[in-house]
C-alpha cells in the first residue's frame, strides 16, 4: 500500500470558506470575540445530516458563522495560502478553488474588489507553495438568477486570468435549475468551465435538468448518476466528469456509509471521476482522506488509485506543462515500492 500523501492528484471541489483550518477558524473567532457554536469548538466536526430542509438549514448556519471570521485582507490571504499548504501535503499538484464573491463582497469593498483580493491571493500561495492554482467563480441557487447573472459576467471579465470556471452551489433542492440557464450561458460564451452543483442531494432528474439546460462539463458530486444507468452511460459518452466527494456524502446523509458510496459503479461504468473534500472545516477530512477511504471502503488497488489520481488532473484546466510533469509522477508513484 503506497503513501497517498504522495500520489500526485489535482482537487477540483473545494469550496473557499469550507477549505479553512479548524485552528484557524478558531484563532480568528477568538481576536474578534466571535461566539462559535459548540458544533465547531468542542463537538468538532459537526454531526450533519442534509435530509430535510433543516438538516441542511443547520450545515448552511454553520458555514455562514464561519464565513464571519474572515475580516480582513489577511485574513483571505492567509486562508488560501494554507489551502495551498493543505492540499500540498496531500499530493496536490493542482486546485480550482471555487468561492462565490456575493458572500463577501459587503465586507470587502464589493464582488470585483474582492475576486481581485483572492486572485492575487492565489498568485501568492501558488509562488509560495508550487502548487497550480486557480478560481471556479459560483453562484448561489437560493439567490435569484439575476445575480448569478452578475457573477456570470464577472467570472467572463476575468477569463483566462484566474477565472476557469462557473459553478452554482447550495441546496439544489431550492430553486428552479432551468432559471440559471442564462447564467451559465454567458459563462460558456466565455468558454469557462461549467460545473454546477447536482447529483447530491437530488437524483438523476437533476442530473439530467443539469446536463440539459446548464450544459455541464462538471459535476459538483453528481454521485447519484449511479443509480440510473442510462444517464450513466449519457455522462461516459458526453465525457462529463464528476466531482465525488465520499466525507461529505456520508456526513450529509446522502449515503448511510463510506462502503455505500458507489464508486465503483461509477468506475465500472467508465466514468470520469475526481475525488474532492468539498468543505473539510466541516467534515474533517482533507484530500487525501478522500483516497484513504475509498481505498478501505471498497479495497482499491494502487493501479485503480492512481487512475483516480490522473483522472482528476485530466478533468482540471492545468496547464500542459504541469500536468505532464503530474501524470508522469503518478506513473513513477505506481511503479515504486509499496510499504
Amino acid at each position: 500500500m503506497r503513501d497517498l500523501q504522495a500520489l500526485p492528484k489535482a482537487h477540483l471541489h473545494l469550496h473557499f470558506t469550507g477549505s479553512m483550518r479548524h485552528a484557524t477558524l478558531l484563532e480568528l473567532a477568538e481576536r474578534d470575540g466571535i461566539h462559535l457554536p459548540d458544533a465547531l469548538v468542542s463537538e468538532w466536526p459537526p454531526q450533519l445530516t442534509a435530509a430535510d430542509e433543516k438538516g441542511w438549514f443547520r450545515f448552511q448556519r454553520l458555514y455562514d458563522v464561519a464565513r464571519s471570521v474572515l475580516r480582513t485582507e489577511d485574513d483571505v490571504r492567509r486562508l488560501v495560502r494554507e489551502a495551498a499548504e493543505d492540499d500540498v501535503a496531500d499530493g496536490g499538484r493542482w486546485l480550482e478553488i471555487q468561492v462565490d464573491p456575493s458572500g463577501y463582497g459587503g465586507r470587502f469593498g464589493g464582488i470585483t474588489a474582492f475576486t481581485d483580493l483572492v486572485l492575487d491571493a492565489v498568485r501568492e500561495a501558488s509562488e509560495l507553495t508550487g502548487l497550480g492554482m486557480a478560481v471556479v467563480i459560483a453562484a448561489n441557487r437560493t439567490r435569484h438568477p439575476l445575480d448569478a447573472r452578475t457573477l456570470a459576467r464577472l467570472a467572463a471579465q476575468y477569463a483566462g486570468r484566474g477565472v476557469v470556471g462557473f459553478g452554482l452551489s447550495n441546496d439544489e433542492r431550492r430553486g428552479r435549475t432551468e432559471d440559471f440557464g442564462r447564467a451559465f450561458a454567458i459563462a460558456e460564451r466565455a468558454g469557462l468551465l461549467l460545473a454546477p452543483h447536482g447529483g447530491e442531494l437530488r437524483g438523476p432528474e437533476h442530473v439530467r435538468t443539469c446536463l440539459d439546460t446548464l450544459h455541464a462539463d462538471r459535476l459538483g458530486h453528481g454521485v447519484r448518476s449511479a443509480e440510473d444507468p442510462a444517464l450513466l452511460d449519457r455522462i461516459v459518452e458526453a465525457g462529463v466528469v464528476l466531482e465525488v466527494c465520499p466525507v461529505s456524502n456520508v456526513a450529509l446523509g446522502v449515503y448511510s456509509d463510506l462502503t455505500s458510496v458507489p464508486l465503483p459503479t461509477l468506475l465500472e461504468a467508465g466514468a470520469t471521476v475526481a475525488l474532492g473534500a468539498d468543505d473539510p472545516l466541516l467534515f474533517g477530512s482533507r484530500l487525501a482522506g478522500q483516497y484513504a477511504t475509498m481505498r478501505a471502503a471498497h479495497d482499491l488497488s494502487d493501479a485503480q488509485l492512481a487512475e483516480l489520481a490522473r483522472m482528476s488532473l485530466r478533468a482540471s484546466r492545468a496547464p500542459k506543462d504541469l500536468l505532464d510533469r503530474a501524470l508522469a509522477d503518478v506513473d513513477a508513484w505506481l511503479a515504486g515500492p509499496d510499504r
